[in-house]
């Protein structure tokens, strides 16, 4: 469920200019898009599902570059609308942008910062959150995108307030998602917010999907470091913490080692890796948590030590927020769809020595998605719960946003 703030959405209150109306949405498409994220809002708000209960809202597909569009698959689109159609909407939608690392045209970036001003309702799904960032829309505001991609939207622009843990995030006149089916999330919380629970619930049956997905992208998360961290001086300090994770040390210690206050720390690094440093020092804890719990027979118990954490309890309690399962309910789960014959490996080695390996590459030696599939199993309906709202590792970034105003969803 969404989380309100403590902050009227003062950009919430203001009304569109007269030639635009509410009911009309308008999808801005690019050439070299995605084909999946392009589909979304034009199936939730495209499609006449009436006789279902579906309020209807009146669809404008507009190419925000000369046509046609090449997406994925080599497809070929033609959209029946141009940049001016948006003119008339309540509503903009940017369902994807074709890459992270080259500019939107600016005549497209013009008509969303005009559509703002005269009261439009602006939505970036998954990568279409850097197109609304070029547009300035963004700045000092909150915002998510795909995990993978929420570490370059910080660095690239950094008076966003970027979280890659939340399926969406609706700042009133604002709004974006996470990748790919949180796209869904955020299209199904608009009809909620525009006609009601019934009217979205009864679209989700329509689509075959919840009307409400509980948790964030925290399940899904991979996070180590992104790529552009190779060139910057922190780069060494969050490589050491990476092979000591097995060690108990604090942000302090990452600060002093960097040579930095711990104010300049935290800034310098929630800059370069999208996250704050103590979330980020616990997410690959439990990372390694996994790796463990995956690849050895060590108990609980003695998997806490090997990854820093100062107890069981701890290690219980951030691996349940972040994967909605206990250590042990995962390992069997995982080990209930391993290959038969497929043994943990002894992490000590053939010379028995005590320790974790190094750990520089988040994958480890088993493939992402059975990890997935394994929490997966024990955690698909486990909702994170107020107290994981209040954990060490978000009290940063909640502070520096609390007079925001906003939804955000993953409680």
């Amino acid at each position: 469920m969404s989380h309100d703030s403590t902050a009227a959405p003062e950009a919430a209150a203001r009304k569109l200019s007269g030639r635009r109306r509410k009911e009309i949405v308008a999808v801005l498409l690019f050439s070299g898009g995605p084909i999946f994220e392009s589909s979304i809002p034009l199936s939730v708000f495209g499609i006449d599902r009436q006789d279902a209960g579906v309020p209807r809202y009146r669809l404008l597909v507009c190419g925000g570059e000369e046509g046609p569009l090449r997406t994925t698959g080599g497809l070929e689109l033609t959209a029946p609308h141009g940049l001016e159609a948006i003119s008339r909407a309540g509503t903009v939608v940017v369902p994807a942008w074709r890459s992270i690392t080259s500019p939107p045209p600016e005549e497209a970036l013009d008509a969303l910062r005009r559509a703002h001003e005269e009261g439009a309702r602006i939505v970036g799904l998954c990568t279409g959150a850097f197109v609304l960032a070029a547009a300035g829309l963004l700045d000092g505001r909150p915002a998510t995108t795909h995990w993978m991609y929420a570490p370059t939207l910080a660095k690239r622009y950094p008076s966003v307030h970027v979280d890659p843990r939340e399926l969406f995030v609706d700042d009133g006149d604002v709004l974006t998602s996470a990748g790919t089916a949180a796209g869904i999330d955020l299209c199904l919380h608009i009809v909620r917010t525009d006609h009601g629970n019934e009217a979205a619930g009864a679209l989700a049956r329509r689509l075959v999907v919840p009307p409400r997905r509980s948790g964030g992208q925290e399940r899904y998360l991979d996070r180590s470091l992104p790529e552009e961290i190779g060139a910057d001086p922190l780069a060494e300090v969050v490589a050491w913490a990476l092979e000591h994770l097995h060690e108990q040390f604090d942000v302090e210690t990452l600060a002093a080692r960097a040579y930095m206050s711990r104010r300049t720390f935290d800034r310098r690094f929630r800059s370069l890796t999208g996250s704050a440093p103590l979330q980020w020092l616990i997410t690959q804890r439990v990372l390694q948590a996994q790796r463990l719990l995956e690849t050895s027979d060590y108990s609980v118990d003695e998997v806490a030590g090997r990854c820093g954490f100062r107890s069981p309890v701890a290690l219980r309690g951030h691996f349940r927020r972040q994967l909605g399962s206990s250590p042990a309910a995962y390992r069997a789960a995982y080990r209930a769809r391993r290959p038969q014959g497929d043994k943990p490996a002894d992490m000590e080695g053939a010379a028995g020595a005590p320790g974790p390996a190094p750990l520089l590459h988040p994958e480890g030696p088993v493939p992402l998605q059975s990890r997935r599939a394994a929490a997966s199993a024990v955690g698909s309906g486990a909702s994170l719960s107020a107290a994981a709202a209040a954990e060490n590792g978000r009290e940063a970034y909640a502070t520096s946003r609390a007079s925001l105003p906003g939804q955000r969803s993953g409680t």
